[in-house]
């Protein structure tokens, strides 16, 4: 694979506005291994599923504009986020794709000065650190997770549309699991790991929605999890913020930390926790951090 000298970093609105220290842990992360990235003048990605059953055109012109900034500078995109990933991937797909579509979208752009040519790719990050190399990672990392056992969670909107999305395997995805293991954990097989987590469902039907997340955690339980990992920020906060509301709805009791992928990297490359914002979390992490050897018990 050819050697991408510096991605345009893409937050997303939920990371950047809602839950920022993913994001310093992801630029904690990308710096220590060298994989540059820089920032640009990026919008609202707009979301893939809301927005885009709304007005298809309109997500379409958002989309595209965002990636003309990158364009510009022949940046390829590497995404934080599963929603803007996904939008960014399959708007550069549909017009590549469809001369029809480009024509009309660029005639909106043409009113901002822009024009999309489709000469970028999108790439979500797990993607990136899976590419840069499992072994190579391993090589970073000081703090070693043996013993430790994580319930992987991709999240819905990482590999689909799997024809075009094409980012991992999409009945059993493996990355994000042999990233994991590059710390020394143990991702753990439970039952409900390649089921939603609950957010989408719980937009319109909430009850439904965290029925969904006490399954998910009843079931990383039953594995004997001691933490989840994930890769999307609705995810995150799903799996971080709602877990007493899913426990008083189902009869149940959940304490799971939840750490983003780069916050687990973080710790393994040996980053203060402190210095994460991990106290931030609504699931606290002290137990998991005692386990780990990397905060005294009180």
């Amino acid at each position: 694979m050819a050697k991408v000298d510096e991605y345009k970093m893409f937050a997303g609105c939920t990371i950047g506005n809602r839950i920022p220290f993913i994001e310093a842990s992801s630029r904690k992360v990308f710096d220590k291994l060298g994989i540059k990235t820089s920032d640009a003048d990026f919008a609202c990605c707009p979301d893939p599923v809301g927005f885009h059953a709304i007005d298809h055109t309109s997500w379409l012109a958002m989309g595209a504009r965002n990636l003309t900034i990158a364009e510009a500078e022949g940046k390829d995109i590497v995404s934080l986020c599963n929603g803007c990933f996904q939008t960014l991937k399959l708007v550069n797909t549909e017009l590549n794709s469809d001369d029809h579509e480009k024509e009309k979208i660029n005639k909106i752009l043409e009113k901002l000065g822009r024009e999309f040519k489709g000469t970028i790719n999108v790439k979500h990050f797990v993607e990136v650190l899976h590419d840069y190399g499992v072994d190579k990672i391993k090589e970073f990392v000081t703090q070693d997770f043996s013993g430790v056992k994580i319930a992987c969670h991709t999240g819905c909107h990482y590999n689909r549309p799997s024809e075009i999305v094409q980012t991992d395997d999409p009945m059993e995805p493996k990355k994000l699991r042999e990233l994991v293991a590059a710390t020394g954990a143990t991702p753990v097989e439970y039952e409900e790991e390649f089921v939603c987590c609950g957010t989408g469902a719980g937009n319109t039907e909430p009850e439904v929605g965290l029925q969904i997340l006490a399954n998910k955690l009843a079931s990383a339980t039953k594995a004997g999890a001691d933490a989840f990992v994930v890769i999307c920020p609705a995810c995150f906060q799903q799996l971080d913020t709602n877990q007493k509301k899913a426990g008083t709805q189902s009869n149940n009791e959940f304490d799971i930390p939840v750490l983003y992928l780069t916050e687990l990297y973080a710790l393994a490359f040996g980053f203060n926790p402190d210095d994460l914002g991990l106290k931030f979390h609504r699931a606290r992490l002290a137990g998991f951090l005692e386990k780990v050897g990397l905060q005294k018990k009180a």
